[in-house]
């Protein structure tokens, strides 16, 4: 089922235009929507709020366009034909990045982008009069995006301008990472204490942001910062408000089947196919049948790393040859079937990422995929991991063995269950089972940052430590900034 959540463009225009306005001119423009203006009544508060989602659905918003985060870890490669984006994907793949590399510069306005209208909606709809329990519930679904979007920026560039008002000064300097983190932990909290469960909402307003979600991107955030206390208390929270559930069918997690379903915490609803995910569309199988662009190709490294006969393997890399809704899968007749090193060696297969499969055979259809952006299975194994590192093992063992358990999909002679209780063995087991868990979903490059295994894993790819785990600042952002904003240490 697509999500129900949609946004006219007409309220996308309206806000844009409301947001592009100036003071280049001298007189107010007569019979226009200005910032000043907008939004002003209960309607405009919706269409507000609305459109502060609108940034989900921008290509830009996936890390400049293209899936970076997977292709700088050790699941994928730069994928597609050999030549197509050589210079714009290729140094992701082998750090070999600059300062003007490709797709920065769009991922990070496309999110400073999202986090004005989401201001816009915080500083302006509270002085509408209208039913302030709605208002409260738009600020929240605000918030919830803004500490959603400064997520990403403080991951990917570490400190960066704080924007809570929507005139910022000119020139602004970069916060303090820990700073940016307080207003994301902030802005979560909020969210939690107003919105509501996802049962509680009406079908027409499914997509929109959730308790549920707020408390799992907090879990999310205070493992990112080694705040486990907090992680398993928030992780925990989701578990016992019993919204959620494991979907029976492991391909069920992000395929059209399990759209806003059991296991879906928060999703980027498309609003149908051919006006939806480019996301899905970039991934998708190249050449016959013709459903994409086909970046990020699946690693060796990640088919190789699967437990044997693990269902999830073939619910995550579809290979050539295989038969999916009844569509054979030929591939791009330019890519080679097999790439070879220098000694004759196999290091990579043509192969795609068939968790943003749609069932259909043009690139219309693929487009209609939502992307997961949290699933139940990776709140279980945020508990899992916190729960560890709290000394409490034998929890910990219980929500693993629920992820694998779902895995197994009802053959009792594969993954076995896990009974390791040494802390050390334990953490690396789970974050195993993250990489095979979630998969091609934009995870392992930050679980290995910060669990402080990147350079051990990603340094035969290039890595460096005390470089590579933040990106640099797109330089034209400090070209623009006149000087007042840094870059990154040890980017030139």
């Amino acid at each position: 089922m697509k999500t129900k959540l949609s946004i006219s463009l007409i309220s996308l225009s309206l806000l844009f235009i409301a947001l592009a306005c100036e003071d280049f001119l001298e007189n107010q423009p007569q019979g226009k929507v200005t910032q000043a203006a907008f939004p002003s009544s209960a309607s405009d508060a919706l269409l507000a709020v609305n459109a502060s989602y609108s940034t989900l659905r921008s290509w830009y918003y996936h890390s400049g366009g293209y899936p970076i985060l997977d292709i700088m870890s050790d699941d994928s490669h730069k994928g597609s034909n050999p030549l197509d984006q050589l210079p714009n994907l290729n140094p992701y793949d082998n750090y070999t990045i600059t300062t003007t590399q490709d797709g920065l510069d769009r991922w990070w306005s496309t999110l400073y982008e999202g986090i004005k209208m989401a201001n816009v909606v915080i500083e302006k709809v509270p002085e509408i009069g209208m039913d302030t329990a709605l208002i409260s519930r738009y600020v929240a679904e605000a918030q919830f995006l803004r500490g959603l979007y400064y997520f990403d920026l403080v991951r990917a560039f570490g400190g960066v301008p704080l924007v809570t008002t929507s005139n910022p000064p000119l020139k602004m300097q970069r916060a303090s990472a820990d700073d940016v983190f307080a207003l994301i932990e902030s802005d979560l909290l909020y969210a939690v204490s107003v919105l509501p469960e996802k049962s509680e909402y009406e079908d027409e307003s499914l997509g929109r942001a959730t308790k549920g979600a707020a408390r799992a991107f907090l879990a999310r955030m205070y493992l990112f910062r080694g705040d486990f206390v907090n992680a398993e208390k928030y992780a925990l929270d989701v578990i016992n408000s019993f919204e959620y559930e494991l979907e029976p069918v492991f391909a069920d997690a992000n395929s059209e089947q399990g759209e806003n379903g059991l296991e879906s915490v928060f999703e980027i609803g498309a609003l149908n196919s051919g006006a939806g995910n480019q996301y899905a569309n970039t991934q998708g199988v190249r050449g016959t049948p013709n459903r994409g662009w086909g970046f990020n190709r699946p690693s060796l490294d990640l088919r190789n790393s699967f437990e044997t006969d693990d269902p999830r393997l073939d619910a995550t890399i579809i290979d050539l040859g295989e038969v999916l809704d009844g569509i054979t899968i030929l591939g791009d007749g330019s890519t080679p079937n097999e790439t070879l090193d220098t000694e004759g060696n196999v290091i990579e297969v043509e192969c795609y990422n068939q968790k943003i499969w749609i069932a259909g055979s043009t690139t219309t259809e693929q487009m209609g995929h939502n992307r997961r952006l949290i699933r139940y299975s990776d709140v279980l194994l945020m508990a899992a991991e916190a729960l560890n590192e709290n000394d409490k093992p034998g929890l910990a063992l219980g929500y693993l063995e629920q992820v694998r358990a779902r895995a197994r999909e009802g053959n009792p002679d594969i993954l076995p269950e896990i009974t390791e209780t040494d802390k050390n063995l334990l953490r690396d087991i789970i974050l195993e089972e993250r990489r095979h868990e979630l998969a091609m979903e934009g995870h392992r490059f930050w679980d290995l940052v910060r669990t402080g295994k990147a350079a051990e894993v990603l340094g035969p790819l290039g890595f460096v430590e005390g470089k590579h785990e933040l990106l640099p600042i797109p330089q034209s952002e400090i070209d623009i900034s006149q000087g007042s904003l840094t870059q990154n240490p040890n980017w030139y």
